[in-house]
């Protein structure tokens, strides 16, 4: 029901950093726990961070956990992904992810309803 668009992905050399930034539609994006995958060539699509329905909350894979910072604008039906101090295992396709569970966060890729068409981000070494 609601539609995600994921912007912001792009080019960047190691240790610098990016903003991603996920508009929902068609959809109160407060009603849902928001998250962040992402997909690189030859692995599992991973969980990167949650945030839950007020933002009170989040969660973060232990690999971006310091680096990575999901926040949302319930108002503006957005939520942003701000990467500091990526590392080319870091490249990928991001994408955005809404769950309408009773869930207050979702940390496995599974448990989301609905996905934007991603955006792709490469952190050259």
């Amino acid at each position: 029901q609601v539609q995600l668009v994921e912007s912001g992905g792009g080019l960047v050399q190691a240790g610098g950093s990016l903003r991603l930034s996920c508009v929902a539609s068609k959809g109160t994006s407060s009603m849902y726990v928001m998250g962040w995958l992402r997909q690189a060539p030859e692995k599992e699509r991973e969980l990167v961070a949650s945030i839950s329905r007020s933002g009170g909350s989040t969660y973060y894979s232990d690999s971006v956990k310091g680096r990575f910072t999901i926040s949302r604008d319930n108002a503006k039906n957005v939520v942003y992904l701000q990467m500091n101090s990526l590392k080319p295992e870091d490249t990928a396709i991001y994408y955005c992810a809404a769950d309408s569970s009773l869930r207050s966060l979702t940390i496995t890729p599974k448990g989301y309803d609905s996905w934007g068409q991603g955006t792709q981000v490469t952190v050259s070494s």
